[in-house]
């Protein structure tokens, strides 16, 4: 049998802990499955002297010096689960640029500077994996890289963050505002004590870059990504959502536009409750894949937690060691489209929107006036309420973003228009 393969793990915090145990509790099967053995030679810590329980591990590998380990010359691999910027991108460009394969789970250095690690990895002929960036345990990154390599993907929609799934969820099922359902999530510690990273979008942002470079092969960053977050979707919007037969979910959509191009977005929307997306619920993750040949592919699955994150890890490391032992690395960074990235106001959208509005005549045809002047057709016109509570509500047909966005700022100019309850896009 050959000789070990030698892994640095940067990170010991709920994935790192959680990549230990299994590297311990499957090592036979991972020997039988590279080639060759994983031996851990290094962990690197903030505080090396930190009680770690129970963790099979030699307390002796632990360091608090991640460059240093990273620039050993024993070490074969390196894993990553610290997340950040930096010094992340110091340590993983580091090990490529050696020729130390590298696997990490740090999806915002993916997606702010992912280029930066493919340039390294080609310069030291390294390979670099990062399963676990996206979606948990679901194995998706390298079905779209490998298994669908061979054919033109159109559209990806995803629910990528399972905290704002678990609060719309919660929403949907309970008629709960925003601030409970947070709080629900909180208790039960599928939220963060400060959850802005993923109410506000930004975690799922970075998810759609991963995802949308390599599904249509061009380098799109987080900048690129068109984002909202959740704090602004109300009861009454959850409500008017299931009026309709609709869920609202926090998607990620990442697609082709009819020019060759391609948009990269993070909203909630209204689905309906017919598509397989809306029937994912609490804190599990979804991906929903349309390509020319294949067809649509669903992907499911629990999206983070240390586990199921170590299981992504494991993954990539049984093929990254198989490929070290073989002489050979994976295939390269495939960016050769280089499509452009529009930006939102571009994109092809349609519309609910709620508007508090006096009850009083003429108003329906000065709303359709608005709509009409800025070339956007209406699809369907509700109005309940009486005096002080009458609700007019709007779902427009496909129209450039800009145009309805442009349609909801001269709305919210209208004398009798009270307020603009809510606007939320409308998608499939």
């Amino acid at each position: 049998m050959a000789d070990s393969v030698k892994v640095a793990l940067l990170g010991c915090g709920a994935v790192g802990s959680e990549v230990v145990r299994l590297l311990h509790e499957q090592a036979d099967d991972l020997t039988a499955r590279i080639g060759a053995p994983v031996e851990l030679v290094g962990v690197a810590v903030r505080r090396a002297g930190r009680d770690r329980g129970d963790l099979p591990i030699d307390p002796e590998l632990f360091t608090t010096d991640a460059l240093g380990l990273v620039k050993r010359d024993d070490v074969d691999v390196v894993i990553e689960v610290v997340g950040g910027i930096e010094p992340a991108r110091t340590w993983l460009v580091e090990a490529l640029r050696s020729g130390k394969s590298v696997i990490t789970g740090n999806k915002a250095l993916l997606a702010e500077d992912g280029g930066s690690l493919h340039d390294a990895a080609a310069e030291g002929g390294a390979d670099l994996y990062y399963e676990a960036s996206v979606a948990g345990a679901i194995p998706l990154l390298r079905p779209l890289r490998e298994s669908l390599h061979g054919d033109r993907i159109t559209q990806v929609t995803g629910i990528v963050n399972g905290t704002t799934n678990f609060i719309l969820s919660a929403m949907d099922a309970t008629g709960a505002g925003f601030s409970e359902a947070l709080e629900e999530a909180t208790a039960l510690g599928y939220a963060e004590a400060d959850p802005t990273a993923d109410v506000e979008g930004f975690d799922a942002a970075a998810k759609a870059a991963i995802l949308a470079s390599l599904a249509f092969h061009t380098r799109v960053r987080a900048e690129d990504v068109y984002r909202e977050g959740i704090t602004e979707v109300s009861a009454a919007d959850v409500a008017s959502a299931k009026a309709m037969g609709c869920t609202i979910k926090l998607l990620c959509i990442a697609g082709r536009t009819a020019d060759g191009g391609v948009s990269v977005r993070v909203h909630p929307a209204m689905i309906p409750r017919t598509h397989p997306l809306a029937g994912v619920g609490e804190a599990f993750n979804a991906v929903f894949v349309e390509a020319e040949a294949a067809g649509q592919l669903m992907f499911y699955g629990r999206g983070a937690g240390g586990a199921p994150t170590a299981s992504a890890v494991l993954g990539d490391l049984v093929a990254v060691g198989r490929n070290r032992l073989a002489g050979v690395r994976a295939a390269s960074e495939s960016a050769y489209a280089d499509l452009t990235v529009h930006p939102m106001g571009e994109v092809r959208t349609r519309y609910h929107v709620s508007l508090d509005v006096a009850d009083r005549a003429g108003v329906l045809a000065s709303v359709a006036g608005v709509f009409a002047r800025h070339d956007v057709s209406i699809a369907t016109v509700n109005q309940s309420g009486r005096g002080d509570e009458a609700i007019l509500v709007i779902v427009t047909h496909s129209a450039p973003d800009s145009a309805l966005a442009a349609t909801v700022a001269e709305l919210r100019t209208l004398d009798f228009v009270r307020a603009v309850a809510s606007v939320l896009r409308v998608e499939f």
